[in-house]
C-alpha cells in the first residue's frame, strides 16, 4: 500500500523479470493508487528490492507466458478497477488525473483506452503522430485474457470501452537494438501462434505487408512529423509486419 492520506481506489498491477533499470521510475509514478503488485518471474537483479521500497506488493509466480502471467497477478488484485502497467513505463499526472476521472465518471464503460508515446533515439514522437492505442485501465471483472496467445494477449471486453487522447510514456523502444530484439521476439510468438490457430502464409500478403504497413505508419499515423526518427521508426514497424508473415511462411515450410 502506499502511504497517501487519500488514494485513487484502483490496484495498479505489473509483471516484471529483471526491470531494475526501469521500474523505479514507474512506480514512482504510481504512489498516487491505493495497491501496487509487482509479480515477478525471477529476477536475479534488484527489482524485488526496488518495488518493495516503492510500497508495492511483490509475489514471485513463474514464468507462464504474458498472458499467464497478466491473468494470476490481476487475480490479487483487491480493488475493481485495475491499471496494467508494464515496467518500462511511466505515467504522467495527467493520465492520473485521467484515471481518477473516468473511475469516479457517471458512464457505463468498463475500460479505458489510451494512448502510449515512445521514447526512441532519445525523444519522444511529435504531439501530431497519431500515437498506438492501449487498453489499461478496467474492470476486472470484465477482462478476459486469452490465455493461449504468445503475445498480444488483450485483455478482451464484451462492454463498451472509453477513449483518451491521454497518454501515457513507454521507454522500451529506446534504441535501434532493443525495438528490433523485441520485434525478433514477438514476431516468433506471434508467427507460432498463428501456425497453430490454422493460419497459413498469403503470397500476397508477404509481398504486400511491408510498403503498406510503411505508409500507414509514416502517412496516415503521421510518424512524418517526428523527423528521421519517425522515418526510421516506420521502417522498423513495416519489417515487424513483414517478419511475422515471413516466419509464418517459414513455419509452413519446416512444420
Amino acid at each position: 500500500m502506499t502511504n497517501h492520506m487519500s488514494t485513487i481506489p484502483v490496484s495498479v498491477f505489473i509483471i516484471a523479470q529483471d526491470e531494475e533499470q526501469h521500474i523505479g521510475r514507474l512506480l514512482d509514478s504510481c504512489q498516487m493508487f491505493d495497491e501496487i503488485i509487482v509479480v515477478d518471474s525471477g529476477s536475479k537483479d534488484n527489482t524485488q528490492s526496488i518495488a518493495e521500497s516503492k510500497g508495492a506488493k511483490v509475489v514471485h509466480h513463474d514464468w507462464q507466458g504474458y498472458a499467464r502471467q497478466k491473468h494470476f497477478a490481476m487475480g490479487l488484485c483487491q480493488h475493481e478497477w485495475v491499471l496494467n502497467l508494464d515496467a518500462d513505463e511511466e505515467l504522467t499526472d495527467e493520465f492520473v488525473n485521467e484515471v481518477q476521472s473516468f473511475i469516479a465518471g457517471n458512464h457505463d464503460c468498463v475500460a479505458l483506452k489510451c494512448r502510449r508515446n515512445d521514447l526512441f533515439i532519445g525523444r519522444f514522437f511529435s504531439r501530431f503522430t497519431r500515437l498506438p492505442t492501449n487498453t489499461r485501465l478496467f474492470l476486472k471483472a470484465h477482462a478476459k485474457y486469452r490465455l493461449e496467445d504468445k503475445v498480444h494477449e488483450g485483455p478482451d471486453f464484451e462492454k463498451k470501452i472509453g477513449y483518451t487522447n491521454v497518454y501515457f510514456k513507454h521507454y522500451g523502444y529506446s534504441n535501434i537494438a532493443e525495438l528490433t530484439d523485441k520485434y525478433n521476439k514477438y514476431s516468433s510468438l506471434k508467427a507460432e501462434e498463428k501456425f497453430h490457430k490454422g493460419k497459413r502464409p498469403s503470397v500476397l500478403k508477404l509481398i504486400l505487408i511491408y510498403p503498406l504497413e510503411f505508409i500507414r505508419n509514416y502517412l496516415v499515423y503521421r510518424y512524418c512529423f517526428s523527423g528521421l526518427r519517425g522515418f526510421i521508426f516506420s521502417h522498423l514497424s513495416a519489417y515487424y509486419a513483414l517478419l511475422k508473415e515471413a516466419k509464418l511462411f517459414e513455419f509452413s515450410k519446416t512444420s
